[in-house]
């Protein structure tokens, strides 16, 4: 079959790789569409250190079962799936305690192991949820990056009425918009890329900005990240209003350091907190792209076909668009 492969950092081809077969209890998927994010990028890059070489990559997909494995029920050949690339051991303290997304031995499709910007991907059965037939396999792949913003909004809270100011108007960051407004919150958006602020106007942001220094002082409730840059983490912290809370979601590399004030984390009584990739969310992200929840509309930007995987990357590093996905 054809597939995107990264043979070393900054190697990257299409080209022909065996078929996947199914191990028990998994499942073969033709890929309908994969999307690119940044841990994409960062695998192109090296700068992804569980990633081992080579790799297809590509985890944000779904598509249609072709191949069952042994001891695989409730699904049949032609299910239409979106699928969680997750690979949780299982067995390690954070899965037993109910972290899977925190495992000592952590995986996932396209990410440790090889992916779906191929024409097939071999997954687990049990990470495959049953898409509606009227959904699109676009709309299935941004389910994973939905995912993650559930979980997002899980760990920061939120309360109708809410006053949250989100920094990154990319997908991630529209995403979260859109679930903290289903919520009940007052949502602004801020993002250097002034051009991309027309997006978050229209989902309904409160109002939006270049800079947090246009914003007149305002203190805000609770403040997301989504872009990962210290100074875009600094200057969300110091939005805050006494009392108030800070998720950073944003990937930043592993050497990045940020200066907040501990006098201030003490004295106003702010909490900090992460959020790590998909728990126990992939389905509830699915229902809500399902139902018309979230408008998935004006993120799907861009499609290319997988003989044109390195442009896409090329795209996506751009800025150019929001959601670039591959269509192999």
């Amino acid at each position: 079959m054809r597939a995107a492969i990264v043979d070393t950092p900054g190697s990257i081809r299409v080209g022909d790789v065996p078929d996947p077969k199914p191990e028990p209890r998994h499942v073969v998927v033709k890929v309908g569409a994969c999307g690119i994010c940044g841990t994409d990028l960062h695998i192109a890059d090296g700068h992804f250190p569980p990633t081992p070489y080579p790799i297809v990559p590509g985890h944000e997909f779904a598509g249609e079962i072709v191949q069952l494995g042994a001891d695989v029920s409730g699904w049949s050949v032609g299910d239409r799936v979106a699928v969680d690339p997750s690979l949780f051991c299982g067995y390690c303290g954070p899965c037993r305690d109910g972290h899977g997304n925190l495992c000592e031995n952590w995986g996932a499709t396209g990410d440790t192991v090889s992916g779906a910007f191929a024409e097939y991907v071999a997954v687990p059965s049990a990470n495959c949820y049953r898409m509606p037939d009227d959904l699109s396999w676009q709309q299935g792949a941004l389910v994973e990056p939905l995912s993650c913003a559930v979980h997002g909004v899980r760990r920061i809270g939120v309360e109708a009425g809410e006053r949250f100011l989100v920094i990154g108007a990319g997908t991630m960051g529209l995403l979260m918009q859109q679930l903290l407004q289903n919520a009940g919150a007052v949502v602004t958006v801020v993002d250097r890329d002034t051009s991309r602020l027309g997006r978050a106007t229209d989902l309904g942001a409160r109002a939006v900005a270049g800079d947090v220094t246009e914003l007149d002082g305002e203190r805000f409730d609770a403040a997301v990240d989504a872009t990962g840059a210290a100074p875009a983490i600094e200057a969300a912290f110091d939005s805050l209003r006494r009392g108030g809370r800070l998720l950073v979601f944003g990937v930043a590399p592993a050497e990045a350091r940020i200066a907040l004030s501990p006098f201030r984390i003490y004295n106003d009584e702010i909490t900090v907190v992460g959020s790590m990739a998909v728990l126990h969310s992939f389905g509830r992200a699915l229902d809500l792209v399902a139902t018309g929840a979230i408008d998935s509309a004006p993120l799907l930007t861009h499609t290319l076909p997988l003989e044109e995987y390195p442009a896409a990357l090329d795209l996506m590093r751009s800025g150019a668009g929001l959601k670039v996905q591959v269509l192999p």
